[in-house]
């Protein structure tokens, strides 16, 4: 399974990534901190996927945003692992830079996605306006 998104691959690259740095968190976190970071970051390429499947392009933004969500979330995760002394200040600046880039991603998708569809809207209204106009003046 893969995407053509380049969000969507560095959200894995992402993922990939969390992974790795929570291999040497404390045993006490694997069902805490360990878990709830794994799950967030595999939530956000999981949604951008699940929303890319979707029909019509007003799901696949609300799953964008679903993403967004679980971006910030494992931002949060990645901070606090920071400040327990879990994963060290580089590891955090590049997967906080990682973060960051997604977030930018997300937003330039969800901003396009909104844009095409509001141009569509304006498209169908003005169609629809045409058609009546038409059909007035065939009555008279």
């Amino acid at each position: 399974m893969e995407s053509n998104l380049e969000v969507w691959k560095t959200a894995h690259q992402l993922t990939l990534a969390v992974y790795k740095v929570t291999q040497n968190f404390p045993k006490s976190e694997q069902f805490g901190l360990t878990s709830q970071v794994r799950r967030s970051a595999s939530s956000v390429p999981t949604n951008i996927i699940e929303g890319q499947a979707r029909q019509y392009k007003k799901e696949f933004v609300q799953f964008l945003y679903i993403s967004k969500g679980s971006l910030e979330e494992t931002n949060y995760h990645l901070f606090l692992s920071k400040e327990l002394g879990y994963i060290s200040e580089d590891d955090y600046k590049m997967l906080a830079e990682l973060c960051t880039r997604i977030k930018m991603m997300l937003y330039k998708l969800i901003t396009t996605n909104n844009e095409q569809r509001t141009t569509n809207n304006e498209q169908r209204t003005t169609n629809n306006e045409q058609r009546a106009t038409n059909t007035f003046e065939y009555d008279k």
